[in-house]
């Protein structure tokens, strides 16, 4: 118990480097949860700890992978991991876990597994321990038809198919958490809690980087989407009904005075003519770029109601109008780059984006879709892969606009190196750091016209 508060104090330290706003009064509140419940219990302790340090959704998943470095259900070799002869009966041990729904059973599993086919190492020693090679030895994804016929006979009467289905894929997800919550725990005894929770914990969805995301880290991000545009939205109109009065009207103001003896007490303001704004997206869909446009593309799709009017534009060698298909894309966005890349003309050989001739196509072929009203965001890497920048059409285009705003999705320190153009682009344009979700959030909320 004596290294108790430090081990607190680690624990909320990493939560903070997840993107977890954990602050000194919930912490104290987290160390009374532990002087109170003790730690006999470990899921009860999981429990209090998650319930006074979380306050958003979506950031359990990441405070249990933490919580399982910091405070582990056993050191070294698990007490609870199962034992078993070879590969064949692990297998056949996980099948009848599985279809029972034995999560005890599959944990143990995953510790027997990970215990017998997770290490590696150079030669000499031990270098940790791996989900992944525990994984492909074990192929959990493979017994997918074994884990429904052993669902099945566990039920009375037929089981409808697709809830079948889901069950066992469930349950094979489930254990493949096992799995890699163990080798972390420990690969974090050998190489230190803290690197560990660094390297080896995904990070909060707010700060999974656009151009690194794994499929399933893409699926969270879409799910987000309706509820985020609905928080964005409340944020615009308030900032909207704030900024609605205009300046000073002096001769109002100094009526108003007479009645304060010359004093102007209660300035007079001029209301400001109540209007939405045009907003024109400009995206780039190649290469890595292409999954921060599309879901940047449906998150404005899903605030069209605070604007007059969206357009949106793609290019990879040229440019051409989506904004039909983003709106039908809400209904699929899985499908929307697929849709985007197959039906748009984006390219004209090559599958590398060309700045110089898509920026050229865009000014020359929709001259009249930026006026003084309408804010445009362009979104992408600056990379023109050796090509030429085309500097004066997004000249042009400054010109025209009320505002242009470029969202880049590279790290800040990468502008300018390799065939970057982000720099010479930033100089007549403001150009932004987005490379995750709150970066989206608060550049969307500060950039975009109330």
């Amino acid at each position: 118990m004596s290294g108790l508060p430090t081990r607190l104090v680690e624990f909320v330290g990493s939560l903070r480097e997840h993107g977890i706003p954990v602050g000194p009064g919930e912490t104290v509140d987290a160390a009374a949860a532990v002087d109170v419940l003790g730690l006999a219990d470990r899921e009860q302790l999981r429990a209090a700890l998650a319930a006074t340090v979380l306050r958003r959704s979506g950031q359990r998943a990441t405070f249990d992978a933490v919580f399982d470095l910091y405070f582990p259900a056993a050191v070294g070799t698990a007490e609870t991991a199962a034992e078993v002869e070879d590969l064949e009966s692990l297998r056949n041990e996980l099948v009848a876990a599985m279809g029972e729904g034995d999560s005890e059973g599959m944990r143990a599993l995953a510790g027997a597994g990970v215990g017998e086919y997770g290490q590696y190492g150079s030669t000499g020693g031990m270098s940790g321990w791996s989900a992944y090679q525990t994984l492909s030895r074990i192929r959990p994804d493979s017994l997918l038809e074994r884990v429904l016929e052993a669902i099945r006979g566990e039920q009375d009467e037929g089981l409808g198919e697709a809830i079948a289905q889901r069950e066992a894929r469930s349950r094979i997800a489930e254990f493949r958490e096992y799995v890699q919550a163990e080798a972390r725990r420990r690969t974090a005894e050998l190489r230190g809690r803290d690197r560990i929770s660094k390297h080896a914990v995904a990070p909060h969805t707010e700060l999974v980087s656009f151009t690194n995301a794994s499929r399933d880290q893409i699926a969270d991000l879409r799910r987000t989407i309706q509820p985020l545009s609905r928080k964005l939205a409340t944020r615009l109109s308030t900032r909207r009904r704030r900024t609605r009065r205009g300046q000073i009207d002096l001769r109002r103001t100094l009526r108003r005075s007479l009645a304060t003896g010359g004093v102007p007490m209660r300035p007079a303001m001029r209301d400001r003519r109540p209007g939405r704004p045009e907003l024109v997206l400009l995206c780039d869909m190649s290469g890595s770029v292409a999954g921060f446009a599309q879901f940047t593309l449906l998150l404005v799709q899903a605030l069209a109601d605070q604007f007059s009017k969206v357009r949106s534009f793609a290019f990879v060698g040229l440019t051409d109008e989506i904004t039909d298909m983003v709106s039908a894309g809400a209904a699929d966005p899985e499908g929307l780059a697929r849709r985007i890349m197959t039906e748009a003309r984006l390219t004209k050989w090559g599958i590398n984006s060309d700045y110089g001739d898509s920026l050229r196509s865009f000014v020359e072929e929709w001259p009249d879709v930026v006026g003084p009203r309408t804010s445009v965001l362009i979104l992408g890497d600056g990379r023109t892969n050796g090509g030429d920048p085309n500097l004066v059409a997004v000249r042009r285009i400054a010109e025209r606009a009320r505002h242009v705003y470029w969202l880049n999705p590279e790290a800040r320190s990468n502008w300018g190196t390799g065939d970057s153009a982000a720099l010479r682009y930033g100089k007549l344009v403001p150009m932004y750091e987005c490379r995750n979700l709150r970066q989206l959030s608060r550049l969307v909320t500060e950039l975009l016209p109330g």
